[in-house]
């Protein structure tokens, strides 16, 4: 049951990242995850109680750390860069399923039941309809773009990082915070390189900073404590709901009503992670 609400509660704060991904629209993709890991890497200071030391970790848990946080990002960002958003994002969100159907082959105490495979599936068609839903255009992908297999990749990364550090030499949830700082540090590098130069205003700074503390920064430490809790199959089935109250959360924030799609959705998440998660 802990395990449970800190997952949820990570995914209450992955849902604000749309809301306020929308107000902060203008600034490059990786500059706006520099500095949002970096912000949230601060989180770890009071949990490690301010001793860098409690950051140190094997060099190959670090490197798990950095193809979590880095990798999805990264690939993600590639994808949105070379596919339709609406359909990139979709891809994206198949990471939750990945959870549930790869849970077996990281951890040889859980088995994959039949219920769990079809709870997966019906939380994943109630992700598509919230998502599609939001797009003018409700027609499937209809041709091959490359950002589709980097949305796809960056689905199995996050899938595969969080299911990986269950198998990881133990780590306290403060180690987060290093992999937060690595990254952070190489998405600004990628902004360097890949981005033009922008100029922050303070209200950008402050926002920057509640993305931080939330969507990128306290999430991570959450969702990290919740995997080591509890079984994957129903953290994954749970992470479903992220499309869904980030949907909302945006509808809400933008002033835009209630559409069917979102209600329809809700009902099918909702439904399939209480049924899998039984």
């Amino acid at each position: 049951m802990k395990a449970d609400l800190l997952a949820l509660a990570a995914i209450v704060l992955w849902s604000a990242l749309a809301p306020l991904g929308v107000q902060l629209a203008h600034i490059p993709p990786f500059l706006l995850t520099g500095i949002g890991l970096l912000v949230g890497s601060v989180i770890a200071l009071p949990l490690a109680r301010f001793r860098l030391s409690r950051w140190q970790v094997p060099l190959g848990t670090l490197a798990v750390g950095i193809y979590g946080l880095f990798g999805f990002h990264f690939l993600l960002f590639m994808a949105l860069r070379n596919a339709p958003a609406v359909q990139a994002n979709l891809i994206n969100y198949l990471w939750p399923l990945g959870m549930v159907v790869m849970g077996p082959l990281f951890s040889k105490g859980i088995a994959l039941q039949t219920r769990h495979i079809v709870a997966a599936f019906i939380g994943f068609t109630g992700a598509t309809i919230a998502i599609l839903g939001r797009s003018e255009s409700s027609l499937p992908i209809a041709e091959f773009h490359v950002g589709y297999l980097l949305a796809l990749a960056s689905a199995f990364v996050w899938a595969s990082y969080s299911l990986l550090t269950r198998k990881l030499p133990p780590f306290p949830t403060s180690a987060v915070g290093g992999f937060a700082a690595a990254s952070g540090i190489l998405s600004l590098v990628c902004h360097y390189f890949l981005e033009p130069a922008t100029v922050l205003s303070a209200q950008d700074l402050w926002l920057l900073c509640i993305l931080g503390l939330g969507p990128l920064g306290g999430a991570f430490f959450l969702w990290d404590a919740a995997i080591k809790l509890g079984d994957t199959r129903r953290i994954g089935l749970l992470a479903f709901t992220t499309p869904i109250l980030s949907t909302v959360l945006l509808l809400v924030t933008t002033g835009q009503p209630l559409q069917w799609n979102v209600a329809l959705a809700a009902a099918l998440v909702v439904g399939s992670a209480f049924w899998g998660s039984r």
